[in-house]
């Protein structure tokens, strides 16, 4: 119940056992044909262009990246935790110039912070912000920055690696270029492999670079022969066969439960977690409209060894949960709630576990109340 990878479901398990086929196999290819046909579904996106990178969710952030800045950009980036930074380092690894938009550390992107600096930097190609931050639990208004974006002819950028299938994540309606996302969340399956989608401006800069994409790997001239429509592929990597069967089945399972049932499902739990939490005295950080139900941002209590207790979680209950990142380190817990992961049980579970730990640091809390709030957030649900 950390931060990802979360708990894979077991028909995902079941789907890496199946036999590996060639990767340009007439079988593969109508499996990646559903890929993609579902990865449009949970993007709520109509884009051609949307595929699963063949690597983790840092690759999906640099193949956007990549692809469309060229030396000598300037780009807006948005930074209110870890992974604002990472973007950053791409920005600047392509030889362009980043704009920096800082905010608080649990606090959501200042969508006025952001106008201004599109104002003052009119030359801007892009803006690059997180959608849900995994270093803090914070959920980013990505429908008006996007727009922002598209008012003034910058493409957008959008980090949505744990919101996918958590929250709401609509490309087409926000009018997104460029997003990306990672299986090991909210999805379920197994880490290695970025799901990403481009809209058709963005395709069109892809196009008609004046330079080459710095990455072979990640340069999508190459890789939508690979991934483009019909029966007939160019080769260009050897894709984990495997990897693909597991993404495979946990859109499936996205999609037998229903996109929307997937976030009232999060929202749910997340409401019985912070029911617990609350009745045992601990506080979420982040302001209640911002927070992303799959990831828990908790204020530690003051005297408690926030470590230890993460130690007795693991040692005594076999329950993982996170620590804190960067500004928040030795300050919070991050909980996850996150796809297959996120259900009663679990929920029940942590709070019972975290109770007998910090009641065993001296805090005075009564056993027992935390699991009855929860229950009763449950009740009212049903």
């Amino acid at each position: 119940m950390g931060p990802g990878p979360s708990d894979v479901n077991p028909r995902i398990l079941g789907a890496l056992a199946r036999p590996t086929i060639g990767h340009l196999d007439p079988s593969f290819i109508q499996l990646m044909d559903e890929i993609k046909v579902l990865l449009q579904y949970v993007f709520q996106t109509k884009n051609e262009l949307t595929l699963p990178i063949s690597a983790p969710g840092s690759a999906g952030m640099e193949a956007c990246f990549v692809n469309l800045i060229e030396p000598g950009d300037t780009v807006i980036v948005c930074q209110n935790g870890v992974f604002g930074g990472r973007m950053k380092e791409n920005v600047t690894r392509c030889g362009a110039n980043a704009v920096m938009v800082q905010d608080d550390w649990g606090k959501a992107v200042d969508t006025e912070k952001v106008a201004a600096a599109i104002k003052a930097n009119p030359e801007a190609k892009v803006l690059a912000f997180v959608h849900a931050e995994t270093s803090t639990g914070v959920q980013s208004d990505a429908a008006t920055l996007c727009k922002l974006a598209s008012d003034n002819n910058m493409l957008s950028i959008v980090d949505t690696v744990t919101g996918l299938a958590g929250i709401e994540v609509a490309v087409d309606a926000w009018g997104a270029d460029a997003v990306y996302s990672g299986t090991q969340k909210c999805l379920s399956c197994v880490p290695g492999l970025s799901p990403v989608t481009f809209s058709e401006r963005a395709i069109d800069v892809i196009k008609n670079r004046k330079t080459a994409v710095q990455s072979w790997f990640l340069d999508l001239n190459l890789v939508m022969a690979y991934w483009g429509g019909g029966a007939k592929r160019a080769y260009h990597h050897t894709a984990p066969v495997n990897s693909l069967y597991a993404l495979h089945e946990s859109l499936c399972i996205v999609k037998e439960e229903g996109l929307q049932a997937s976030w009232a499902r999060h929202r749910r739990n997340h409401l019985a977690l912070r029911a617990g939490l609350e009745t045992m005295g601990l506080s979420l950080v982040v302001n209640e409209a911002d927070r992303l139900p799959q990831l828990n941002l908790v204020s530690i209590p003051h005297g408690i060894d926030e470590a230890a207790v993460r130690g007795q979680l693991l040692n005594d209950f076999d329950l993982e949960i996170g620590a804190g990142l960067g500004e928040l380190a030795g300050k919070v817990w991050r909980i996850g709630l996150m796809g297959y992961g996120s259900n009663p049980t679990n929920v029940r579970l942590c709070l019972s576990a975290l109770e007998n730990a910090l009641i065993k640091q001296g805090l005075a809390i009564a056993g027992g109340n935390a699991i009855a709030a929860a229950n009763a957030i449950y009740a009212a649900s049903e």
